[in-house]
């Protein structure tokens, strides 16, 4: 069993050329409305992958809350957990660009006020960062004995000490391997570098992704790399997501690390080949046929 912590979005996604710089406005195409948040998108991810899955957050009392939730009702997540609140649901304004590359603001709304509650006796708590600091560290201080607790440092913020004590697995892209490293003083040459160095200092295991490069993992003292499989991006806002998802269902089936990792990297990179956050993530099948 997955429960997901986490933040629940519409999302706005418009298409354009690339994207602005600082101050600068670009024409883009139509908009297209999808469910998202980086809570739901893994939610969505693991349970495609075939875990089952839980979510818990918040939306708000207004018209953005059904289509926020429709992903995860579709993708078959249990949703009791879910409040409702009379805060206005979250919402994510995001520029896509040709190559796939993507520009994200989000408003977080009812995310901001979303609590943990009835966390189950066992399984896996997912965490992410676009819900409050003080929310996911009371959600990890209550997993405590109970649950395997994975958190993406997504979008990267500041972390204590004591709250890395209360983490198993953290996952992260480069930037953040490398802004968590930053204000604990340590080595950053490299991503990978930032990654086994907060391993080592937190005796926490750490995961960072690479993008086409794949992923590492830091485990003890053991090295997992994984390679990704060569595609071409169409959307990249959801990769990200769908790796924690999918990483989280695999170690929930009771595979090993490693194992695990793999069917995240090949998940991850189809995620990009469509378009949209929920609606790219693979199914189990898609999965297995890729890494065969």
């Amino acid at each position: 069993m997955i429960v997901v912590f986490g933040s629940i979005n519409l999302d706005l996604v418009v298409p354009v050329a690339r994207l602005p710089a600082p101050g600068e406005t670009v024409s883009g195409g139509a908009y297209r409305m999808h469910p998202g948040g980086k809570g739901a998108n893994q939610a969505v991810a693991a349970a495609r992958a075939g875990a089952r899955v839980a979510m818990i957050g918040a939306v708000g009392k207004d018209a953005f809350a059904a289509p926020a939730l429709g992903g995860l009702q579709a993708a078959g997540v249990d949703c009791s957990g879910v409040a409702e609140v009379s805060a206005p649901t979250g919402l994510a304004l995001i520029g896509v660009a040709a190559d796939g590359e993507n520009s994200i603001i989000v408003a977080p709304g009812a995310n901001a006020v979303a609590k943990a509650r009835d966390l189950p006796a066992g399984g896996i708590l997912v965490t992410q960062n676009e819900i409050a600091a003080e929310a996911v560290a009371e959600a990890h201080t209550a997993a405590q004995r109970r649950l395997r607790v994975i958190h993406n440092a997504a979008p990267a913020r500041e972390i204590t000490a004591d709250a890395l004590a209360q983490i198993e697995i953290l996952v992260m892209n480069e930037s953040e391997a490398y802004a968590t490293a930053r204000q604990f003083d340590l080595s950053r040459a490299t991503a990978e570098g930032a990654a086994k160095a907060i391993a080592a200092a937190h005796d926490v295991t750490t995961v960072v992704t690479l993008g086409a490069q794949g992923a590492t993992a830091f485990e003890g003292g053991l090295v997992h790399r994984v390679s990704a499989p060569s595609i071409i991006p169409v959307d990249t806002t959801g990769a990200g997501d769908c790796f924690t998802g999918v990483l989280a269902a695999g170690l929930d089936a009771g595979l090993p690390l490693p194992d695990a990792l793999r069917r995240a990297a090949v998940a991850g990179a189809l995620a990009c080949t469509a378009e949209g956050a929920q609606s790219a993530m693979p199914d189990a099948a898609a999965i297995d046929k890729l890494m065969r």
